[in-house]
């Protein structure tokens, strides 16, 4: 995206995502939701770090308002909770940082109790930074696939060591890695190839307007775009904070795993995206599939290995941690916005609906084949199953794993 369209993009999102949140029923949880995504699209941070620091951010709230006994303003604890750990994993954006902080405090009486809270909140956050110190992402490495002599793309491939990071509940990063994409020769892969070629082309006169505006719309992947949906839910009448609390450290841990894990498998499965396998299909041995020497995608390709899908797992991920807060209540109106859609706003019914239509959109926009899409989804159910036995049902985070 240009510097502009950068610019634009950021300023719509902190916007929409203001608007989505419902006065009535916020909390201190979801009105620091909304300031810590507006911090990190100031940022300018890529999905998977960004993922990581709402991770540590919500993990922290969650503690310090757990941790808040009696006589300590839970406020006053998730206020400092945020803004110790923001400061510490983002600060170029201090002076926002210590803005949004001085207004949380400023509607919090001076008291006992608030300096009670604000020491609980230190304390919390001090504790996650520690414990998530050794989250290592170590000097990238990766070695790009050439002869001597040789040119080839010259764009550096994207985060090719964060499936070496420390997960927060999985065993290890590869605890969820699917088996292998299709085999060139099978009809699947033929199947896979026919369908992201029909639908994905730039210049494709198959896909309906709908289609690709779902497909505009999920070009954004910062996590406000998912956050937006779960505080759907989070504002619902009758919410406590700490259980709003708790259902954001969970979201964030689950979408965090859900980034080590898929990257784990893509790099290492290494499988082409379709830009590569349509310009070459001649090379595959399946007949089944044709060579278009010209095929684009509606939307540029990321750069990094196609399967599994990035987009599926987080909100398969979401999905499964929010639908286990629910239980057996019904879902109410989800909503988010997109800042790649011009700030237009989808919304749905279900779960199962949003996540589907996320899985959809890659296909839409000609950058995953539905292979990845569903191998992605059903990482992101069994990562989001798992963090919700830990997290909502036994109440456990990072710091007592």
């Amino acid at each position: 995206m240009k510097p502009a369209a950068f610019r634009l993009a950021r300023n719509i999102l902190a916007a929409a995502v203001a608007a989505s949140v419902v006065p009535a029923h916020a909390d201190a949880i979801t009105d620091w939701n909304v300031k810590s995504n507006q911090v990190i699209s100031e940022a300018k941070l890529g999905t998977p770090p960004a993922v990581r620091v709402m991770a540590i951010v919500h993990t922290a709230a969650y503690e310090a308002a757990k941790g808040a006994g009696p006589g300590a303003s839970m406020d006053a604890a998730i206020a400092a909770a945020h803004h110790a750990t923001l400061s510490k994993l983002v600060p170029a954006q201090q002076a926002m940082i210590d803005a949004a902080y001085a207004a949380a405090l400023d509607g919090i009486p001076d008291s006992p109790s608030r300096a009670l809270g604000i020491e609980s909140g230190r304390r919390a956050a001090a504790s996650v930074l520690a414990e998530r110190a050794t989250d290592v992402i170590v000097p990238e490495s990766y070695r790009p696939f050439t002869s001597p002599g040789s040119y080839v793309p010259t764009s550096s491939a994207a985060a090719p060591t964060w499936g070496g990071r420390k997960p927060w509940h999985m065993s290890n990063p590869a605890q969820f890695r699917p088996a292998p994409p299709p085999a060139l020769a099978s009809t699947t892969w033929a199947s896979d190839f026919v369908e992201v070629k029909t639908l994905g082309g730039k210049a494709s006169t198959v896909r309906t307007p709908e289609q690709t505006d779902i497909a505009r719309f999920w070009e954004y992947s910062l996590p406000g775009i998912y956050h937006s949906v779960v505080r759907s839910v989070a504002v619902m009448p009758g919410r406590e904070t700490l259980r709003n609390a708790r259902l954001f450290a969970a979201v964030a841990q689950a979408m965090d795993d859900a980034m080590i894990g898929v990257f784990e498998a893509k790099y290492h499965y290494n499988f082409w995206r379709p830009i590569t396998a349509i310009r070459n299909a001649d090379l595959d041995g399946n007949d089944a599939t044709e060579r278009e020497a010209s095929w684009m995608p509606l939307v540029d390709a990321p750069l990094h290995p196609e399967y599994p899908s990035g987009h599926s797992i987080l909100a398969s991920a979401v999905a499964a941690v929010v639908q286990a807060d629910l239980g057996k209540s019904l879902a109410p109106i989800l909503t988010t916005t997109s800042p790649t859609a011009k700030g237009a706003s989808r919304s749905w019914t279900s779960l199962k609906d949003f996540a589907q239509e996320v899985s959809d959109s890659r296909v839409y926009a000609g950058i995953h084949y539905r292979s990845a899409v569903d191998a992605g989804a059903a990482m992101g159910h069994q990562i989001g199953d798992l963090v919700a036995t830990r997290v909502l049902k036994d109440g456990q985070t990072v710091a007592v794993r």
